[in-house]
């Protein structure tokens, strides 16, 4: 309950310029929004410093452009709202790129491509496909792209923080399934076993993520495309990939 009170109370400073955090005017200094708590993507590593794919790529995309990384961590629920406020130029968060997305941020080419699946208790055997979720209840982060697909077919949310609290209301048996990306489950059940989840269907939806700027940033979006050329065309991007995922998810 605390944290779900501390993700509304930062949404409501990030919308309304609260927050002493802003976009940075150091021409050398790119502010990246990026949640911390989302492995493989943005997390903590070992040393207590943030790494994981994302937080990787975005980096790499930096030295291209002369500039070096503050990360302004902040809950999924209010990324946007810190985006649109200022705290920061960029979201690097495996932000699923969408027509409505795209209509009001400006977006970068993709540096991911994944497949959507669905996640439920090792013991339910009515759950295969999308269709099966009507009249269910689904644990999503209420603004991602996931919960859109979930409610889409008829599936109730509830409202979560993020992939681990999902699945810990699922092994609860408060939900009856959640919907996720497949290369974050599979970061997950790698490193904690299914043991009582499964993998139970896939959603038929390839998506695509990319970095999220907003509107007026000028030139910021183009640059980060430059970036990413460069990145794909030297093997960096590979590289993370393979080092996270064990292929390239890049493409």
């Amino acid at each position: 309950m605390r944290r779900k009170l501390f993700a509304a109370v930062l949404a409501i400073a990030a919308a309304t310029g609260l927050t002493a955090a802003c976009s940075s005017s150091d021409p050398n200094v790119l502010k990246v929004g990026t949640e911390g708590t989302y492995a493989p993507f943005s997390f903590q590593g070992p040393d207590g410093n943030l790494t994981g794919y994302d937080v990787e790529v975005v980096q790499a995309v930096a030295g291209k452009l002369g500039k070096r990384v503050e990360f302004v961590q902040t809950p999924w629920d209010a990324i946007f709202a810190g985006l649109e406020s200022k705290r920061f130029d960029l979201v690097a968060n495996q932000v699923t790129v969408s027509p409505e997305r795209e209509q009001k941020y400006s977006l970068s080419q993709p540096y991911t491509t994944s497949d959507g699946v669905i996640v439920t208790r090792a013991d339910n055997s009515g759950i295969a496909a999308l269709g099966d979720l009507n009249g269910k209840t689904c644990a999503q982060s209420s603004t991602s792209n996931w919960s859109k697909v979930a409610s889409g077919v008829g599936c109730k949310v509830e409202a979560v923080e993020g992939f681990v609290q999902a699945v810990q209301l699922l092994k609860d048996g408060r939900v009856d399934a959640t919907v996720n990306d497949t290369l974050a489950v599979g970061a997950y059940t790698k490193q904690n076993g299914q043991g009582s989840v499964k993998v139970a269907g896939k959603t038929g939806e390839t998506s695509r993520q990319a970095f999220a700027a907003r509107k007026d940033s000028g030139s910021l979006t183009t640059d980060v495309n430059g970036a990413l050329d460069a990145l794909r065309a030297d093997g960096t991007l590979a590289r993370i990939s393979d080092k996270y995922f064990g292929t390239d998810v890049s493409k």
